[in-house]
């Protein structure tokens, strides 16, 4: 292994775009838990499953059914 490398040269990564970008969000215990579970079934990580359902559902268009209690 060299002690230094020279990127000078170097291209931009044609995937940068497409990396992830670490953000805060609060999720309930019983989300978490949930998909803790579904990772432990699936050898998937937790984090890995939610980011999947959540792409999931902005593929499809998904829209959220809520009715506020009168």
């Amino acid at each position: 292994m060299r002690e230094e490398y020279d990127f000078s040269d170097s291209k931009p990564n044609p995937y940068a775009s497409k990396l992830k970008k670490q953000v805060t969000i609060r999720l309930g215990v019983d989300v978490i838990d949930y998909f803790k579970k579904m990772s432990e079934e699936n050898g998937i990580p937790y984090q890995t499953l939610i980011n999947l359902y959540l792409r999931d559902c902005a593929l499809q268009h998904r829209k959220l059914g809520m009715e506020w209690a009168s």
